[in-house]
């Protein structure tokens, strides 16, 4: 998709922090962190969401480099937090699958705040 910018980046159009080119996968830094380590697992080719046909094998493809990606951060034994954001109400805020791997400090624990819609 021309308009997407995790595409762009893909394709070589806009600048990253590549961490992992390999294949079918790009990984690269966020450039709004979440933490002192956010990186993103994007597949190449443009799939909006989880929901998007995505085949197995692809997903088996970036969940395989997550641990990966801790180890080459320096993550991998004090641990990290694997998220997807799957949609509007996940607050998915790019429309391209995306795998974000954040570490380096502790974290809270819980993982869901809800947004009251009333």
């Amino acid at each position: 998709m021309s308009e997407c910018i995790f595409c762009m980046i893909a394709n070589g159009d806009i600048p990253a922090k590549v961490v992992l080119d390999e294949g079918d996968i790009l990984a690269f830094d966020d450039i709004a962190p979440q933490g002192p380590i956010h990186t993103l697992i994007i597949p190449k080719h443009h799939y909006s969401d989880m929901g998007d046909a995505v085949p197995a094998e692809m997903m088996a493809t970036i969940f395989s480099a997550v641990p990966r990606i801790a180890a080459m951060k320096g993550i991998a034994e004090s641990g990290y937090r694997v998220i997807v954001n799957n949609g509007r109400d996940a607050a998915q805020t790019v429309g391209h699958l995306h795998v974000h791997v954040i570490g380096g400090n502790p974290m809270a624990h819980g993982m869901v705040h809800f947004v009251d819609v009333d």
